[in-house]
């Protein structure tokens, strides 16, 4: 395994008085994808929420290069981890190409360019408003907003979701690039393909406790762990 970047240490988390999260530990390495499994409510986007200073009742320790986050607001955060949520998150109200610029941190390697290399139908969209984006379309800008801070780490949250499966194949992709790039990639996907395409480590998270960590050969071969933490439709 790569050299730990992000470390979460017996994260526990709620709302209000329902805990959502129970003592979850797991980290993600330089240049290394981790994608995180579990039936929907499991817990999974609390997790990545947390990460990111989303949620405040929290208890544990969230760690990047050594330094806890815990008491760190987003906007520190996101100086070194970038996030794309399932629910895209893009500005509707400004262009794709404004979306871009006004995320860009320069010397990142992922620039306007290279982002539009790597979908590109945002090419003909770029002087459009982001809010009349298809939902793929809109998938895409998010990720590509995200990769454009030059992050050390990135969370995806879903990002197959709403894409045809052409485009899919172009975000193995893309991950396998930012792999290269040795960007970490903590990633929640229900597209089991995509997920064994591109990580090296599998983390279960059933109930809001992480019940298994592994290699996708591992997982393969755990018929009682799929039974018991995982529904039909990712196996």
């Amino acid at each position: 395994m790569s050299e730990a970047t992000l470390v979460i240490d017996g994260l526990s988390a709620w709302y209000g008085k329902s805990q959502v999260l129970r003592s979850v530990s797991l980290s993600v390495g330089r240049g290394e994808v981790v994608a995180l499994l579990g039936r929907n409510g499991a817990g999974k986007t609390t997790l990545l929420r947390s990460i990111m200073g989303l949620v405040h009742e929290l208890s544990g320790d969230v760690r990047f290069d050594g330094q806890s986050l815990m008491k760190a607001p987003t906007h520190e955060r996101a100086k070194s981890l970038a996030y794309v949520p399932e629910d895209r998150g893009v500005f509707g109200t400004i262009t794709v190409a404004e979306n871009l610029r006004i995320a860009a941190r320069p010397g990142g390697r992922w620039d306007e360019a290279r982002i539009y290399a790597a979908f590109p139908e945002l090419v003909q969209r770029s002087r459009q408003f982001a809010a009349r984006l298809s939902g793929g379309e809109q998938q895409m800008l998010s990720i590509g907003r995200a990769l454009s801070t030059g992050p050390s780490i990135i969370l995806l949250d879903e990002p197959s979701e709403g894409l045809a499966p052409v485009i899919v194949q172009r975000l193995v992709q893309v991950m396998q690039a930012i792999k290269a790039d040795g960007i970490g990639v903590l990633l929640v996907d229900h597209n089991i393909d995509l997920c064994r395409a591109v990580a090296e480590r599998f983390c279960i998270i059933d109930g809001g406790t992480a019940v298994w960590e592994g290699t996708p050969a591992q997982l393969d071969a755990s018929s009682d762990v799929i039974a018991r933490h995982l529904s039909l439709e990712q196996v």
